[in-house]
């Protein structure tokens, strides 16, 4: 298949906001792609290279290639041409690595070229996620979307099925099954405001803690046990007190859905960041795991002893759950039978705070007749935590690409020091839609002082509100510390820069 095929459909659904349309495109050309380029098709609409990075930033997209007049390239072509780009290594490897991608970039036409720029920096932004992918799939074959949805579920990709479908039709869903030892796509949850909320969409549920730690995926089958990230990562030799619980549940055969969290000496959690750099570290796993030993936390229960438990609702799952693994395996819960009991209302509320006053980042609320719906952002599970925000003061802003090209886009963020400067925070280009990208970039550019083509630096006056999830450490920015999950939530042009919020606070959220 042609890349131009792609291209041409990407634009296009970038361009409407019916869903049932962009279905209808994604289906009409899923329909012409052969097995071999459906798994590179379905992947580049959906934003994602097989290869995930290749080792190119945006400073390589310095230099504007002319792109092609006539569209030749082939979805294979630019697959090897990734390929190659990401095998460059050794003395030299960056400058090679342009080369190769300037080559590509003079190959494609404009259309083209957009495309790749919003693939190679993850911001192709057309709407055209896994979930609208995997529906336009089944309209294409004639199969249900919900076993679409269920086989890239248990296949963990939707490259695969996307292949498969393409070679055989509906019949290869029937070859899709849980097996012990292919990970599955987790489960994820959607937001509530608070635990009120959340309890009147759900009705039954059950509240447990919301834990901030590494989402891992457990499969035992005897002895033998491996564990996946929520990317569906293997990190098994990394975890050993992870293997070490598996293998102390009751049962031969189990998966299971948890988090790996670590405590301190009042039985406190530490930080995210501590956590994350435990799991990261493949070197000295024994001396790593003396440092900081990991607690693995259980919540949910896929498979056990050959039965598939993932149709069954969320009550029955944990009462499995409750039989294989001890207690202190156990996520802690509090089950709300009936949501009209006021006093289970209240108890719900209080069981929220308290999970915040050990630590926890909030709390995550489950239907009890709930399936397991792998891979999405269902209804059935809601997490209720508190959002922050702080007023900080744009520094500078990076011209965008793909879809913001022309737009300044990632914002540089500071807080206030004692002495009237400002300390960089981090950056986001979350939160920001077309018309509060429109404004500004006009804006900016009435308080710029420098632009070296990537990096617009301005007069620190212009005032931004930005939500977060928490403070964390970071050694690449001058106060130590960075922002979890910066979005934009408004511009504050009713504040001056000296009113915006200072490092002290920072550090202070941080420590609490």
């Amino acid at each position: 298949m042609l890349l131009s095929d792609v291209a041409r459909t990407s634009r296009e659904i970038a361009a409407t906001r019916s869903r049932s349309k962009k279905t209808a495109l994604l289906a009409e050309l899923f329909r012409g792609m052969s097995p071999a380029d459906a798994p590179l098709v379905v992947s580049y609409l959906a934003g994602r290279m097989p290869q995930r990075k290749i080792g190119v930033g945006w400073t390589s997209f310095k230099e504007r290639q002319p792109p092609a007049d006539e569209a030749r390239l082939t979805v294979q072509e630019v697959n090897a041409a990734f390929d190659q780009i990401a095998a460059v290594s050794g003395q030299g490897a960056q400058a090679e690595r342009r080369r190769l991608l300037h080559a590509l970039l003079s190959a494609a036409t404009e259309d083209e070229q957009r495309l790749l720029y919003g693939l190679i920096g993850g911001e192709l932004r057309q709407g055209a996620l896994d979930a609208l992918a995997a529906e336009a799939l089944a309209v294409a074959v004639g199969a249900d979307p919900v076993a679409v949805r269920r086989a890239v579920m248990l296949a963990g990709r939707l490259d695969v099925v996307a292949a498969a479908l393409a070679a055989d039709g509906v019949a290869a869903l029937d070859d899709f099954r849980l097996d012990v030892g292919r990970p599955v796509l987790p489960m994820l949850a959607k937001t509530a405001k608070d635990v009120d909320e959340a309890v009147e969409r759900l009705g039954p549920c059950a509240v447990e803690e919301k834990l901030d730690g590494i989402r891992v995926q457990v499969h035992r089958a005897g002895d033998a046990v491996r564990v996946f990230t929520r990317t569906l990562d293997e990190i098994t030799v990394r975890l050993p007190e992870v293997v070490a619980a598996a293998r102390e549940l009751a049962a031969d055969r189990a998966v299971l859905d948890g988090e790996v969290i670590a405590l301190d000496g009042q039985g406190r959690p530490r930080p995210f960041q501590d956590i994350a750099g435990r799991v990261g570290s493949r070197l000295d796993v024994e001396g790593a795991q003396a440092s900081l030993p990991l607690s693995p936390v259980f919540f949910d229960l896929l498979a056990v002893d050959g039965r598939d438990l993932l149709d069954l609702p969320a009550r029955e799952r944990h009462a499995e759950l409750a039989r294989v693994a001890p207690e202190p395996r156990r996520v802690r819960r509090l089950a709300i039978d009936d949501p009209g009991d006021v006093r289970l209302r209240e108890a719900a509320r209080e069981f929220a705070a308290e999970a915040l006053e050990r630590g926890h980042e909030g709390v995550v609320l489950k239907a009890l007749d709930s399936a397991y719906s792998a891979g999405r952002r269902g209804a059935s599970w809601l997490k209720v935590k508190p959002v922050h925000t702080l007023d900080l003061v744009v520094l500078a802003a990076e011209w965008g690409h793909g879809r913001r090209t022309g737009k300044l886009s990632n914002l540089h963020l500071g807080a206030r020091r004692p002495d009237g400067s400002f300390a960089m925070l981090g950056k986001t280009f979350k939160g920001l839609t077309d018309a509060l990208l429109a404004w500004q970039t006009e804006r900016l550019g009435q308080l710029a002082v420098s632009d070296d083509g990537w990096v617009v630096r301005v007069r620190p006056e212009l005032v931004v509100e930005v939500a977060f999830d928490g403070v964390q450490r970071s050694s690449r920015y001058p106060e130590g510390v960075t922002l979890r999950f910066a979005r934009v939530v408004r511009y504050r042009e009713d504040k001056r820069a000296a009113d915006a919020d200072t490092v002290a606070a920072v550090h202070a959220l941080h420590e609490g």
